[in-house]
């Protein structure tokens, strides 16, 4: 038994060599400031991907013997990132080599649940071997790792900009006006209340000025559903009773849940189905939302007729449409 013993906590490894620093404090302290300069190389190729994708147009171009004509935004962009990340992974790498503990240590395994008093030991273990790695008394290497990783958190915040405007600057507006007429999509012809019938559903789109083209960001903020119902089936307050006409109802039909588009429509029930998370809106109820994760009902546009008996809009949305997102206070 006592062999075995013997075995087990000898298993003839040759024989452990401390590394410089480890007996050196200069070498320590020259290990530490390399480590230091590489967390700083990293914080400033940070800044020249931030540099490159906010101040470098997108069309300046300069040419490379070997990659001819190249993109500058795009190249000290990549640079700067592919550096940054780099220059963090090796001071890391120099610190764990260089400077973090070298004790060999041989823990034995266990079958079972280990007892309290190990485990209780183990936790005290790993706390002071988490002092001894060197955060608490090397300052310095805090200090610049804090500022690489710091810096370097801010590339993803920047190129949000990327996704385009904040849904506030984007949703709050939409094409109509008060008096732009109801154009039906495709076609651009407009639409006397005579040409819907009881039950029939039409998208429509805000008819565009004489040379004015549509963009696809305005057709998808733009898009209404035209519903015609009997007026005695309509279950409104005097206001939004005051924005029909002659049965005929108007909706946004940007989903308010996630921005899908509100497609099908139940004439039975008279309900409007979104077909991606299922929220649906109870048309006779001013599209309140009686099923699914939708929170709020689909703006509704206020329509009349103009002197020619054409349906316009009485007025923009009073609120915006679309989505909901952080921006939104209803």
């Amino acid at each position: 038994m006592s062999n075995e013993i013997q075995k087990f906590q000898d298993p003839g490894l040759p024989e452990h060599v401390h590394r410089k620093s480890d007996v050196d404090p200069k070498a320590a302290d020259r290990a530490e400031r390399q480590v230091a300069i590489l967390f700083v190389l990293s914080a400033i190729f940070t800044v020249v991907a931030i540099y490159a994708y906010i101040f470098i147009p997108d069309d300046v171009y300069f040419f490379l013997p070997v990659m001819g004509d190249t993109n500058a935004h795009q190249l000290l962009l990549g640079i700067g990132m592919a550096f940054a990340l780099l220059f963090i992974g090796l001071g890391l790498v120099h610190w764990a080599k260089t400077l973090m503990p070298d004790t060999e240590v041989i823990a034995q395994r266990h079958e079972f649940r280990s007892p309290d008093e190990d485990r209780a030991d183990f936790v005290a273990t790993v706390k002071a071997q988490a002092g001894a790695a060197g955060l608490g008394r090397r300052s310095l290497i805090k200090r610049t790792l804090g500022l690489a990783l710091g810096i370097s958190a801010l590339t993803p915040l920047v190129m949000l900009r990327d996704l385009g405007p904040l849904p506030k600057k984007d949703l709050e507006k939409t094409s109509w006006k008060t008096g732009t007429r109801l154009v039906t999509d495709p076609g651009d012809r407009p639409i006397r209340p005579e040409d819907l019938e009881v039950g029939a559903v039409a998208q429509v789109l805000p008819e565009l000025a004489e040379g004015q083209e549509r963009t696809l960001s305005d057709i998808g903020k733009d898009a209404v559903l035209l519903i015609r119902l009997r007026p005695t089936e309509f279950q409104l307050d005097a206001e939004r009773l005051s924005w029909t006409h002659d049965g005929i109802i108007a909706f946004s039909k940007i989903c308010s849940h996630m921005g899908c588009a509100v497609a099908l429509y139940e004439q039975q029930t008279k309900h409007l189905l979104c077909p991606c998370h299922q929220s649906t809106f109870d048309v006779t109820r001013a599209a309140k939302v009686i099923f699914g994760p939708a929170a709020r009902p689909l703006p509704q546009l206020a329509i009349t007729v103009d002197a020619d008996g054409y349906l316009v809009a009485q007025q923009p949305f009073t609120e915006s449409v679309g989505p909901s997102y952080w921006e939104r206070s209803s």
